[in-house]
C-alpha cells in the first residue's frame, strides 16, 4: 500500500510561533529518561546505518523551498537522542529546517505542539508518539491542516493509509533477542521480562516476540512480566523487588537496553549476575560498553539515525507529492559480543 501524489498530512510539535525562527536547521530540545522503537522482518539483512528505505542520498523538496519540519519526541533519552540526531543530519543534507521538541512523554503536551506545529503553517511534521493507543487526534488535525506526516520509530494503532510510518517490526526484535537467549540457556531456565510502557506497539510485541519463543521452548518458562516504562532505574528496583522474592532467575528478555541495564545493576548488587543471563534492545553505546565488559550478552541494534533519516526523506517526498510506502523497514539487527565491534559507531 503506497501514499499517492497529492495527499498531505501531518502532526507534531512546537513551542511558539518564533520557535522556528529561533531553532532552525538542527535545533533539538535534550530530555532526560528512556525509551524504544520497531523492528523489521526476522531476516534484518540490511547493512547497519543505511538510511531508511533504501535511499543513500537525501530527498530534497522539487521545488528548491527551505522546508520548515516539525519534529515531536517523547523524550530526548539516549536511543531517541540518536533518531534526533538522524533528522538533523539527513535535514542539514537536504537543506530543510527541523525544529524538534520533546514533550515530557505526555500526550497532552506533544497533541498541543502538534496544534502550534500546524499555526505555524509548516512544511510537515515528523511524530514519535507518547502513546501509540492515542495518536488519533495528532493524525486527524493534520490531514484537516493538509500537512504532511510521518511517524518515527513509534507505530500507532489505525494509521491511514495515507500516513506513513518509518520504523521496524518491534516483533522481530524481541523474537531475535529471545532466541540468542534461548540458545545461550540451552533452552531450559525461567524467564522475566522486563517490560517498556504497555501503551507502545514495541513494548507489547517485543513481549510477545519473547513469549513466543519461550513457549516453542518446554524447558523453559516465563515467571514475571513487569512494564519498566523504558527506564534504566525502574529496570533495576523491580530486578530488585524480584530477587528478594526468592524465586531462581535464569534469563532476563527486557524491551530495551535502558531497563536490562537496570537490571544488570539489581544483579551485580546481589552477587548474582554470573548466574543470570541478560539480553536488551537498541545496542545502545553504554549497552555495548556492558556487552565488551561481560555483563550484557546480548542485545538488537535499532538503526536510530537510519529510522531519523528516513523519517526526513518521507516527510519531503510527501511535500513533492510523490508516492511513500505506508511502511518504511528499517531492519534489526541481532548484536553478541561476536560482532559487537561494528556497531560501536552506530
Amino acid at each position: 500500500m503506497a501514499i499517492k501524489n497529492g495527499l498531505r498530512v501531518g502532526a507534531l510539535l512546537v513551542a511558539a510561533s518564533s520557535l522556528f525562527a529561533a531553532c532552525s536547521s538542527t535545533a533539538s530540545t535534550s530530555s532526560t529518561s528512556s525509551a524504544a522503537g520497531g523492528g523489521a522482518s526476522a531476516s534484518s539483512s540490511q547493512a547497519a546505518g543505511t538510511a531508511a528505505g533504501g535511499s543513500a542520498a537525501a530527498v530534497k523538496p522539487k521545488d528548491g523551498k527551505a522546508l520548515k519540519i516539525g519534529v515531536t519526541f517523547p523524550i530526548l533519552d539516549q536511543f531517541l537522542q540518536k533518531v534526533a540526531d538522524g533528522i538533523s543530519a539527513r535535514a542539514k543534507e537536504a537543506g530543510v529546517e527541523v525544529n524538534i521538541q520533546a514533550s515530557q512523554e505526555k500526550t497532552d503536551v506533544q497533541l498541543g505542539q502538534v496544534e502550534t506545529f500546524i499555526a505555524n503553517k509548516v512544511d510537515a511534521i515528523i511524530v514519535v508518539p507518547v502513546d501509540t493507543d492515542a495518536a488519533a487526534p495528532m493524525t486527524a488535525k493534520a490531514e484537516a491542516a493538509g500537512i504532511p506526516l510521518v511517524y518515527v520509530n513509534r507505530r500507532p494503532v489505525g494509521l491511514p493509509a495515507t500516513v506513513p510510518y518509518v520504523g521496524s517490526d518491534s516483533l522481530v526484535s524481541g523474537t531475535l533477542e529471545m532466541e540468542q537467549l534461548a540458545k545461550l540457556a540451552g533452552g531450559k531456565g525461567n524467564v522475566v521480562i522486563l517490560q517498556g510502557d504497555p501503551a507502545n506497539e514495541a513494548a507489547v510485541l517485543r513481549t510477545k516476540g519473547c513469549t513466543d519463543v519461550v513457549a516453542k521452548n518446554p524447558g523453559m518458562k516465563v515467571i514475571k512480566t513487569q512494564a519498566g516504562n523504558w527506564q534504566r532505574d525502574k529496570g533495576q528496583s523491580i530486578m530488585e523487588t524480584w530477587l528478594q522474592s526468592g524465586d531462581q532467575i535464569d534469563i532476563v528478555c527486557a524491551n530495551n537496553d535502558e531497563m536490562a541495564l537496570g537490571a544488570i545493576n539489581a544483579l551485580k548488587a546481589a552477587g548474582k549476575l554470573d548466574k543470570v543471563i541478560v539480553g536488551g534492545v537498541d545496542a545502545t553505546g553504554d549497552a555495548l560498553a556492558a556487552m565488551k565488559a561481560g555483563d550484557l550478552k546480548v542485545t538488537v541494534f535499532q538503526d536510530a539515525k537510519g529510522q531519523g533519516a528516513g523519517g526526513v526523506d518521507a516527510a519531503v517526498k510527501l511535500y513533492n507529492k510523490d508516492t511513500v510506502p505506508a511502511y518504511v523497514d528499517v531492519p534489526y539487527v541481532l548484536v553478541t559480543p561476536e560482532n559487537m565491534g561494528q556497531f560501536v559507531s552506530k
